[in-house]
């Protein structure tokens, strides 16, 4: 091993025995998230390491004047990392924020239509990633999910899987796969659950 990895590997031993999510914190948040109730204990271990690291190189940023709590920023690390509870924390590598508005946000695009004509569209978002920046998040809709759990709605992991998504580069529905998976399987996996 070489000494940057060793070195890495240290830092990141140090932050989860020095600074993990305290328990208490971690068990309320768990009751609260039922998307995380099915988890076995040892995945509930693995998320909570993940969600500690997420929290160590991850900004989360209140927007018009929401004060981010413990809990809160606990509740977006637990959900973001669920996605890459198998994969690890390296696949949300090049980006630093999340940004958390109390509600629903207001957003505007400029599209060219077929005719090559700019139109300036404008639409109500409860989640927006971009592709080499933030996830931007609204906590109603954040605790919306928590409270009123809907089975495939979840504006945490939508907007977190999104950033695997645009791993290749771009959001097209196909994000990079493991070497040993082939595309055949995971299309026919996605399709079925889908």
């Amino acid at each position: 091993m070489n000494i940057t990895k060793w070195l890495k590997r240290l830092h990141i031993l140090y932050l989860l025995r020095r600074h993990p999510i305290p328990f208490d914190l971690w068990e309320a948040v768990i009751h609260k998230a039922t998307l995380l109730h099915g988890l076995s204990s040892v995945e509930k271990a693995r998320l909570r390491e993940l969600a500690t690291l997420f929290l160590h190189r991850k900004t989360i940023t209140g927007a018009h004047g929401l004060q981010v709590t413990d809990e809160m920023a606990v509740i977006i690390a637990a959900q973001a990392t669920l996605p890459i509870l198998e994969l690890g924390l390296c696949y949300y590598d090049g980006w630093v924020e999340v940004i958390l508005y109390p509600g629903a946000f207001r957003v505007t695009h400029d599209n060219i239509d077929p005719n090559g004509l700019i139109l300036r569209e404008a639409h109500t978002l409860s989640g927006e990633s971009w592709l080499r920046g933030p996830v931007i998040l609204s906590w109603e809709d954040v605790e919306h999910d928590l409270h009123t759990p809907y089975p495939g709605h979840n504006v945490v992991v939508h907007e977190f899987a999104h950033k695997l998504d645009m791993l290749n580069g771009r959001a097209n529905g196909m994000p990079p796969l493991h070497p040993r998976m082939e595309i055949r399987e995971w299309v026919k996996a996605l399709s079925s659950a889908y």
